[in-house]
């Protein structure tokens, strides 16, 4: 079902814009606010054994607290996650966005979208709720993601958009609050869906999550790596359960979407 849309991103992202731009003049005119990064040549390793040893284990440590969080989503969501034919019967499947190129759904967003429909195709969910970033005028995730199932034969009344899905958590959080979504099947690549489902079992939501599989080429590896920094933050979301970005009111969409599919 689509919804009059309300962007307040876009005018937070003009401003933003515009605070940045402010910013590079104010670094033109006044050089002296540049940074100065050490040079390589003053960092130097301690001279003493003792003072190496020390260095390496801090840099273990460093280590070991930047894989934990994303040791612990894992270790906690593994049972939860498996591939389309694992799926239990759910209601509702949730896609998260993954970019656009020229006003289409990047090859990952589209792989994410053909297992969505797979999930409709099979009757173990009724409803999609695709959740994506509309914050500019010229980008609109949702939209695209729309376009790109009913091409693919899932029924327009059955889709349900989230135009303020700005990350993982502010998308669980308003599937659940906005949205009424108590269970749903999550759908993402294996690098994020343990994130994600931990996230939206934080936010209240009996999540499982299919993981789609993809080749392990340079785009993989990038977003394996960048896991490890967005593992660091989940935890802090899951621990501290702040407001999304963009909260607003409670929407109908999925509960009227499941109305419609009810013979």
């Amino acid at each position: 079902m689509r919804r009059a849309r309300d962007t307040p991103g876009a005018r937070a992202a003009a401003g933003t814009q515009a605070a940045s731009e402010g910013g590079a003049n104010a670094k033109k005119h006044r050089p002296w606010l540049r940074l100065r990064l050490p040079r390589l040549s003053a960092l130097r390793l301690p001279r003493s054994r003792r003072g190496r040893r020390l260095a390496v284990q801090g840099l273990m440590a460093l280590c070991v607290l930047a894989l934990l969080p994303a040791t612990w989503m894992r270790l906690g969501a593994d049972a939860r996650v498996g591939t389309t034919a694992d799926a239990p019967a759910r209601e509702v499947a949730m896609v998260f966005g993954a970019g656009l190129w020229k006003g289409r759904p990047t090859p990952y967003l589209a792989h994410r979208l053909d297992a969505a429909a797979e999930l409709y195709r099979t009757g173990k969910v009724k409803v999609v709720l695709v959740t994506g970033d509309n914050s500019r005028v010229e980008y609109d995730e949702p939209d695209a993601m729309r376009t790109y199932l009913t091409e693919r034969g899932v029924p327009d009344d059955r889709i349900v958009s989230d135009y303020a899905g700005f990350d993982s958590w502010d998308s669980c959080v308003r599937a659940k609050k906005i949205f009424g979504v108590d269970r749903a099947v999550l759908v993402s690549q294996g690098f994020h869906i343990h994130r994600a489902t931990t996230l939206c079992r934080s936010a209240g939501i009996d999540a499982y999550g299919v993981a789609v599989d993809e080749p392990r080429d340079a785009t993989w590896y990038y977003g394996g790596t960048r896991e490890l920094a967005a593992s660091g933050k989940a935890a802090l979301d899951a621990l501290f359960r702040p407001d999304p970005r963009f909260l607003g009111p409670q929407e109908a969409g999925v509960t009227e979407a499941l109305a419609s599919a009810t013979p």
